[in-house]
């Protein structure tokens, strides 16, 4: 007799709370620091919330779950399935993951914790396969071993707007941020695995968006090639605050791919928006399962 799987994930995910609903999957709303005080993601922290305090030049800070918080969360799940697929953000991006692979060795065996270096779409796109897989008869541990030997089965592109929030955070220097802000330079930031880097500087927004476009192209042609031979790549579109410009993004983008599905068009996660600021636009990729 298979077991009941539970597939569970944190609003890093840009899943909202209404997308799991007839579904096997759970959401825990990721905690944030406003002005000291904290808000929880998609409970009392919304995008525009989010946008209004950031544009309002609030500090804003990520944190992950309390293993408190956590914990009730996967015993609240766990009474009514007998085990959990649990996928939370990157581990290169957040010790989240770390700290949910401790906590389920105190559940004996019933939580697995699944490192598959995702993020933002490409994480859900893992969440929902994680439930089509639970539904098509996998195992818990079956699910976890397949998302993690397909992790590297993923890139994303994002065109940042600003260099406020990269200098804010550290990953620009003050000088090269006013530099950049003059001469209208947008950074194109790729995340393939577990690390986030500098792709390329692109002069305006159309240099930035053809940067991506570059970059997808030649990762459709070599590591993603076998992937869109057996119809098995989906391509994404995400934003922050930019919806139009990103509708617009799409159009392009799955006319210079017809052949590939571009599934999702979406705001990126406030997690990740607060690092960035708003005005970004990305181009993801990821295997999916049929």
């Amino acid at each position: 007799m298979n077991k009941k799987i539970a597939i569970t994930t944190d609003s890093s995910s840009g899943i909202l709370p209404n997308e799991c609903t007839g579904k096997n999957v759970f959401l825990l709303p990721l905690p944030f620091l406003i002005n000291g005080e904290c808000y929880f993601e998609n409970v009392n922290l919304t995008q525009d919330v989010f946008y209004e305090k950031l544009a309002a030049g609030a500090d804003v800070s990520t944190s992950q779950p309390s293993l408190g918080e956590l914990t009730e969360f996967w015993t609240d799940v766990l009474k009514s399935y007998d085990e959990i697929v649990h996928i939370p953000l990157s581990s290169g991006l957040s010790q989240s993951c770390a700290s949910a692979t401790a906590l389920a060795k105190d559940f004996n065996g019933k939580v697995h914790v699944v490192n598959n270096r995702r993020v933002s779409v490409t994480l859900k796109q893992s969440v929902f396969d994680a439930e089509k897989l639970a539904n098509q008869g996998k195992s818990a541990l079956e699910i976890k071993e397949y998302l993690e030997e397909t992790a590297d089965d993923s890139s994303i592109y994002i065109a940042v707007d600003t260099m406020k929030y990269l200098k804010k955070g550290g990953r620009v220097t003050p000088a090269a941020a006013m530099i950049g802000t003059i001469l209208k330079i947008k950074p194109v930031l790729q995340i393939h695995g577990d690390k986030l880097d500098k792709y390329a500087l692109a002069r305006g927004n159309a240099k930035a968006k053809d940067a991506m476009k570059a970059a997808m192209k030649k990762d459709v042609e070599t590591k993603f090639a076998k992937l869109v031979e057996k119809g098995e790549l989906a391509l994404y579109i995400a934003h922050s605050a930019n919806e139009s410009e990103a509708v617009t993004f799409q159009a392009e983008i799955q006319a210079l791919f017809p052949n590939i599905p571009v599934t999702m068009c979406e705001p990126l996660s406030p997690v990740i928006s607060c690092h960035i600021g708003p005005g970004s636009l990305a181009v993801a990729a990821s295997r999916f399962v049929k």
